[in-house]
Protein backbone atom coordinates (compact mmCIF):
# COMPACT_ATOMS: atom_id res chain seq x y z
CA UNK A 1 0.00 0.00 0.00
CA UNK A 2 1.27 3.45 -0.90
CA UNK A 3 0.86 6.22 1.65
CA UNK A 4 -1.11 9.25 0.47
CA UNK A 5 0.78 12.51 0.50
CA UNK A 6 0.60 15.95 -1.00
CA UNK A 7 4.22 15.70 -2.04
CA UNK A 8 5.81 13.90 -4.95
CA UNK A 9 9.52 13.56 -4.25
CA UNK A 10 11.65 13.08 -7.35
CA UNK A 11 13.84 9.97 -7.11
CA UNK A 12 16.66 11.45 -9.16
CA UNK A 13 19.08 14.06 -7.85
CA UNK A 14 16.95 14.50 -4.72
CA UNK A 15 18.77 14.96 -1.44
CA UNK A 16 17.56 14.94 2.12
CA UNK A 17 16.52 18.27 3.47
CA UNK A 18 19.41 20.17 4.87
CA UNK A 19 19.37 21.34 8.50
CA UNK A 20 18.86 24.92 7.33
CA UNK A 21 15.69 24.11 5.34
CA UNK A 22 13.44 24.87 8.29
CA UNK A 23 15.08 28.21 8.85
CA UNK A 24 14.66 29.06 5.14
CA UNK A 25 10.97 28.18 5.28
CA UNK A 26 10.52 30.37 8.34
CA UNK A 27 12.30 33.23 6.61
CA UNK A 28 10.06 32.73 3.56
CA UNK A 29 6.95 32.86 5.74
CA UNK A 30 8.32 36.02 7.32
CA UNK A 31 8.75 37.61 3.91
CA UNK A 32 5.15 36.78 2.95
CA UNK A 33 3.92 38.24 6.23
CA UNK A 34 6.02 41.33 5.57
CA UNK A 35 4.50 41.74 2.12
CA UNK A 36 1.00 41.49 3.58
CA UNK A 37 1.74 44.04 6.29
CA UNK A 38 3.32 46.33 3.70
CA UNK A 39 0.20 46.15 1.53
CA UNK A 40 -2.02 46.96 4.53
CA UNK A 41 0.23 49.87 5.50
CA UNK A 42 0.13 51.16 1.91
CA UNK A 43 -3.67 50.97 1.88
CA UNK A 44 -3.94 52.86 5.18
CA UNK A 45 -1.47 55.49 3.97
CA UNK A 46 -3.27 56.02 0.65
CA UNK A 47 -6.71 56.33 2.24
CA UNK A 48 -5.40 59.04 4.56
CA UNK A 49 -4.57 61.49 1.76
CA UNK A 50 -6.17 62.92 -1.36
CA UNK A 51 -5.03 60.17 -3.69
CA UNK A 52 -7.44 61.21 -6.43
CA UNK A 53 -5.91 64.66 -6.77
CA UNK A 54 -2.38 63.22 -6.73
CA UNK A 55 -3.14 60.82 -9.60
CA UNK A 56 -5.62 62.86 -11.62
CA UNK A 57 -8.63 61.04 -10.23
CA UNK A 58 -7.44 57.77 -11.81
CA UNK A 59 -9.30 58.86 -14.95
CA UNK A 60 -12.45 60.00 -13.15
CA UNK A 61 -13.53 63.66 -13.66
CA UNK A 62 -12.77 65.86 -10.67
CA UNK A 63 -14.48 68.99 -9.37
CA UNK A 64 -17.99 67.64 -8.86
CA UNK A 65 -20.43 70.23 -7.48
CA UNK A 66 -23.08 67.92 -6.00
CA UNK A 67 -23.02 65.43 -3.09
CA UNK A 68 -23.94 62.69 -5.58
CA UNK A 69 -20.97 63.44 -7.82
CA UNK A 70 -18.62 63.34 -4.82
CA UNK A 71 -20.00 60.02 -3.60
CA UNK A 72 -19.42 58.50 -7.03
CA UNK A 73 -15.91 59.97 -7.06
CA UNK A 74 -15.13 58.54 -3.60
CA UNK A 75 -16.36 55.09 -4.67
CA UNK A 76 -14.13 55.18 -7.74
CA UNK A 77 -11.04 56.25 -5.77
CA UNK A 78 -11.64 53.60 -3.09
CA UNK A 79 -12.02 50.91 -5.79
CA UNK A 80 -8.75 52.00 -7.42
CA UNK A 81 -6.91 51.91 -4.08
CA UNK A 82 -8.28 48.44 -3.33
CA UNK A 83 -7.24 47.23 -6.78
CA UNK A 84 -3.75 48.66 -6.32
CA UNK A 85 -3.41 47.02 -2.89
CA UNK A 86 -4.45 43.62 -4.29
CA UNK A 87 -2.13 44.12 -7.27
CA UNK A 88 0.87 44.99 -5.07
CA UNK A 89 0.22 41.92 -2.91
CA UNK A 90 -0.08 39.59 -5.91
CA UNK A 91 2.98 41.07 -7.64
CA UNK A 92 4.90 40.67 -4.39
CA UNK A 93 3.97 37.00 -4.17
CA UNK A 94 4.98 36.43 -7.80
CA UNK A 95 8.39 38.06 -7.38
CA UNK A 96 8.93 36.30 -4.06
CA UNK A 97 8.26 32.92 -5.69
CA UNK A 98 10.57 33.79 -8.58
CA UNK A 99 13.41 34.56 -6.16
CA UNK A 100 12.67 31.96 -3.51
CA UNK A 101 12.21 28.99 -5.86
CA UNK A 102 14.71 29.86 -8.53
CA UNK A 103 16.89 26.99 -9.72
CA UNK A 104 19.90 26.25 -7.51
CA UNK A 105 22.15 23.69 -9.11
CA UNK A 106 20.61 20.26 -9.69
CA UNK A 107 18.51 20.21 -6.53
CA UNK A 108 14.78 20.25 -7.23
CA UNK A 109 12.29 21.83 -4.84
CA UNK A 110 9.51 19.73 -3.33
CA UNK A 111 6.85 18.98 -5.96
CA UNK A 112 3.36 19.50 -4.51
CA UNK A 113 0.11 18.20 -5.93
CA UNK A 114 -2.16 20.60 -4.14
CA UNK A 115 -2.25 23.04 -1.28
CA UNK A 116 -5.66 23.30 0.34
CA UNK A 117 -5.05 26.54 2.28
CA UNK A 118 -3.72 28.27 -0.84
CA UNK A 119 -6.57 27.01 -3.05
CA UNK A 120 -9.08 28.10 -0.43
CA UNK A 121 -7.47 31.55 -0.31
CA UNK A 122 -7.47 32.24 -4.03
CA UNK A 123 -11.05 30.95 -4.34
CA UNK A 124 -12.57 32.86 -1.44
CA UNK A 125 -10.55 36.09 -1.68
CA UNK A 126 -11.87 37.15 -5.14
CA UNK A 127 -15.43 36.39 -4.02
CA UNK A 128 -14.97 38.60 -0.96
CA UNK A 129 -13.45 41.43 -3.02
CA UNK A 130 -16.26 41.33 -5.60
CA UNK A 131 -18.91 41.13 -2.86
CA UNK A 132 -17.55 44.20 -1.06
CA UNK A 133 -17.33 46.20 -4.31
CA UNK A 134 -20.84 45.11 -5.31
CA UNK A 135 -22.23 46.11 -1.92
CA UNK A 136 -20.80 49.63 -1.95
CA UNK A 137 -21.67 50.10 -5.64
CA UNK A 138 -25.29 49.17 -4.94
CA UNK A 139 -25.41 51.53 -1.96
CA UNK A 140 -23.97 54.50 -3.89
CA UNK A 141 -26.05 53.80 -7.02
CA UNK A 142 -29.28 53.63 -5.02
CA UNK A 143 -28.42 56.85 -3.21
CA UNK A 144 -27.46 58.69 -6.42
CA UNK A 145 -30.64 57.66 -8.27
CA UNK A 146 -32.94 58.47 -5.36
CA UNK A 147 -35.69 61.04 -5.98
CA UNK A 148 -37.63 62.92 -3.33
CA UNK A 149 -41.40 63.39 -3.29
CA UNK A 150 -41.25 67.20 -3.33
CA UNK A 151 -38.00 68.69 -4.67
CA UNK A 152 -37.44 72.39 -4.13
CA UNK A 153 -36.92 73.14 -7.84
CA UNK A 154 -38.19 71.29 -10.90
CA UNK A 155 -36.78 72.02 -14.35
CA UNK A 156 -38.12 70.55 -17.57
CA UNK A 157 -35.29 70.03 -20.06
CA UNK A 158 -36.58 70.10 -23.64
CA UNK A 159 -34.08 69.14 -26.35
CA UNK A 160 -34.57 69.72 -30.05
CA UNK A 161 -32.44 69.89 -33.18
CA UNK A 162 -30.21 71.66 -32.29
CA UNK A 163 -30.70 73.59 -29.06
CA UNK A 164 -32.30 73.56 -25.60
CA UNK A 165 -35.31 74.95 -23.80
CA UNK A 166 -35.43 75.02 -19.98
CA UNK A 167 -38.86 75.34 -18.36
CA UNK A 168 -39.15 76.20 -14.67
CA UNK A 169 -42.15 74.23 -13.38
CA UNK A 170 -44.48 74.51 -10.38
CA UNK A 171 -44.63 70.75 -9.88
CA UNK A 172 -43.64 67.38 -11.26
CA UNK A 173 -44.86 65.52 -14.32
CA UNK A 174 -46.45 66.55 -17.59
CA UNK A 175 -49.44 68.18 -15.88
CA UNK A 176 -47.34 70.78 -14.05
CA UNK A 177 -47.33 74.39 -15.25
CA UNK A 178 -44.38 76.33 -16.66
CA UNK A 179 -43.81 79.56 -14.71
CA UNK A 180 -40.74 80.74 -16.66
CA UNK A 181 -38.74 79.55 -19.65
CA UNK A 182 -35.31 79.93 -21.24
CA UNK A 183 -34.97 79.22 -24.97
CA UNK A 184 -31.69 78.96 -26.87
CA UNK A 185 -31.14 80.08 -30.43
CA UNK A 186 -28.34 79.80 -32.98
CA UNK A 187 -27.11 83.25 -31.90
CA UNK A 188 -27.59 82.99 -28.10
CA UNK A 189 -26.46 80.14 -25.83
CA UNK A 190 -29.25 79.23 -23.35
CA UNK A 191 -28.32 79.83 -19.69
CA UNK A 192 -29.93 77.58 -17.08
CA UNK A 193 -29.95 79.39 -13.71
CA UNK A 194 -30.23 77.22 -10.58
CA UNK A 195 -29.77 77.86 -6.84
CA UNK A 196 -27.42 76.36 -4.26
CA UNK A 197 -28.80 74.69 -1.10
CA UNK A 198 -31.90 73.43 -2.91
CA UNK A 199 -32.87 69.99 -4.22
CA UNK A 200 -33.35 70.06 -7.99
CA UNK A 201 -35.15 67.60 -10.25
CA UNK A 202 -34.49 67.48 -13.98
CA UNK A 203 -37.31 66.11 -16.17
CA UNK A 204 -36.14 65.54 -19.74
CA UNK A 205 -37.99 65.18 -23.01
CA UNK A 206 -37.14 65.60 -26.70
CA UNK A 207 -39.06 67.07 -29.60
CA UNK A 208 -37.46 64.92 -32.29
CA UNK A 209 -34.57 62.48 -31.77
CA UNK A 210 -32.54 61.17 -28.82
CA UNK A 211 -30.29 63.79 -27.25
CA UNK A 212 -28.23 63.65 -24.05
CA UNK A 213 -28.14 66.22 -21.22
CA UNK A 214 -24.62 66.50 -19.82
CA UNK A 215 -22.94 68.90 -17.38
CA UNK A 216 -19.49 67.40 -16.60
CA UNK A 217 -19.42 68.88 -13.07
CA UNK A 218 -22.70 67.14 -12.21
CA UNK A 219 -21.23 63.78 -13.30
CA UNK A 220 -24.63 62.95 -14.77
CA UNK A 221 -25.13 62.16 -18.42
CA UNK A 222 -28.76 61.31 -19.09
CA UNK A 223 -30.38 60.55 -22.44
CA UNK A 224 -33.32 62.71 -23.51
CA UNK A 225 -35.93 60.63 -25.34
CA UNK A 226 -38.73 61.73 -27.67
CA UNK A 227 -42.34 60.74 -27.20
CA UNK A 228 -44.00 60.11 -23.84
CA UNK A 229 -40.78 59.05 -22.08
CA UNK A 230 -39.67 61.56 -19.43
CA UNK A 231 -36.24 60.65 -18.15
CA UNK A 232 -35.61 62.27 -14.77
CA UNK A 233 -32.92 62.54 -12.12
CA UNK A 234 -32.37 64.63 -9.03
CA UNK A 235 -29.48 66.27 -7.20
CA UNK A 236 -29.86 66.98 -3.49
CA UNK A 237 -28.09 70.34 -3.84
CA UNK A 238 -25.52 72.34 -5.78
CA UNK A 239 -22.51 73.05 -3.59
CA UNK A 240 -20.65 75.75 -5.50
CA UNK A 241 -21.66 78.87 -7.36
CA UNK A 242 -20.25 79.48 -10.82
CA UNK A 243 -20.73 78.93 -14.54
CA UNK A 244 -20.44 75.42 -15.98
CA UNK A 245 -20.61 74.33 -19.60
CA UNK A 246 -23.29 71.89 -20.69
CA UNK A 247 -23.43 69.82 -23.85
CA UNK A 248 -25.41 67.29 -25.82
CA UNK A 249 -23.54 63.99 -25.47
CA UNK A 250 -25.53 62.02 -28.06
CA UNK A 251 -24.82 62.23 -31.79
CA UNK A 252 -28.13 63.72 -32.88
CA UNK A 253 -27.50 65.14 -36.35
CA UNK A 254 -25.57 67.62 -38.46
CA UNK A 255 -25.30 70.36 -35.83
CA UNK A 256 -24.86 68.13 -32.77
CA UNK A 257 -21.53 69.81 -31.93
CA UNK A 258 -23.25 73.22 -31.76
CA UNK A 259 -25.77 72.10 -29.12
CA UNK A 260 -24.28 73.70 -26.00
CA UNK A 261 -25.76 75.44 -22.98
CA UNK A 262 -24.51 76.88 -19.69
CA UNK A 263 -25.45 76.07 -16.11
CA UNK A 264 -25.24 79.18 -13.91
CA UNK A 265 -25.34 78.39 -10.16
CA UNK A 266 -26.28 81.31 -7.90
CA UNK A 267 -27.47 81.85 -4.34
CA UNK A 268 -31.11 81.05 -3.49
CA UNK A 269 -31.88 84.77 -3.07
CA UNK A 270 -30.54 85.71 -6.50
CA UNK A 271 -32.30 82.70 -8.03
CA UNK A 272 -35.65 83.97 -6.71
CA UNK A 273 -34.87 87.43 -8.11
CA UNK A 274 -34.01 85.92 -11.50
CA UNK A 275 -37.24 83.91 -11.57
CA UNK A 276 -39.29 86.98 -10.58
CA UNK A 277 -37.67 89.02 -13.37
CA UNK A 278 -38.52 86.32 -15.92
CA UNK A 279 -42.12 86.21 -14.69
CA UNK A 280 -42.30 90.00 -15.10
CA UNK A 281 -41.60 89.53 -18.81
CA UNK A 282 -37.89 90.33 -18.96
CA UNK A 283 -35.61 88.44 -21.30
CA UNK A 284 -33.08 85.96 -19.93
CA UNK A 285 -30.25 88.44 -20.54
CA UNK A 286 -32.09 91.24 -18.71
CA UNK A 287 -32.96 88.92 -15.83
CA UNK A 288 -29.32 87.86 -15.52
CA UNK A 289 -28.14 91.47 -15.47
CA UNK A 290 -30.70 92.29 -12.77
CA UNK A 291 -28.97 89.87 -10.38
CA UNK A 292 -25.46 91.00 -11.26
CA UNK A 293 -24.61 88.14 -13.63
CA UNK A 294 -23.12 88.22 -17.10
CA UNK A 295 -25.99 88.35 -19.61
CA UNK A 296 -24.40 85.86 -22.03
CA UNK A 297 -22.73 82.49 -21.55
CA UNK A 298 -19.10 82.69 -20.44
CA UNK A 299 -18.07 79.03 -20.74
CA UNK A 300 -19.00 78.60 -24.41
CA UNK A 301 -20.11 80.67 -27.37
CA UNK A 302 -22.30 80.12 -30.43
CA UNK A 303 -20.63 78.27 -33.26
CA UNK A 304 -20.56 79.67 -36.75
CA UNK A 305 -23.18 77.42 -38.30
CA UNK A 306 -22.59 78.87 -41.78
CA UNK A 307 -26.19 78.11 -42.63
CA UNK A 308 -26.53 81.19 -44.82
CA UNK A 309 -23.25 80.73 -46.74
CA UNK A 310 -22.97 78.82 -49.99
CA UNK A 311 -19.98 76.83 -48.96
CA UNK A 312 -20.23 73.92 -51.33
CA UNK A 313 -22.07 75.47 -54.27
CA UNK A 314 -20.98 79.12 -54.62
CA UNK A 315 -23.60 81.27 -56.29
CA UNK A 316 -21.11 82.71 -58.75
CA UNK A 317 -19.70 79.35 -59.92
CA UNK A 318 -20.50 78.47 -63.55
CA UNK A 319 -22.52 75.34 -64.15
CA UNK A 320 -20.38 72.27 -64.43
CA UNK A 321 -17.24 73.99 -63.15
CA UNK A 322 -14.93 71.80 -61.12
CA UNK A 323 -11.93 72.42 -58.93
Amino acid sequence: MVARSSEVRPSAVRHNASPGAGRRRRRGAGRVAGLGLGAVALLVTLTGCDVGAAFGGFGWPQGGITPESRRMYDLWIASCIAALAVGVFVWGLIFWCVVRYRKRGNELPVQTRYNLPMEFLYTIAPILVVSVLFYYTAIVQTDVNKESANPDVTVEVVAFKWNWQFNYRDGQGEDANTVASVLGTSEVIPVLVLPTERSIRFEETSRDVIHSFWVPELLFKRDVFPGKIRNSFEVSELLQEGAYVGRCAELCGSYHAFMNFELRVVSPERYEQFLAAKQDGRSTQEALQSIGEEPLATTTKPFDTRRTASNFNPDNAPAGAGS
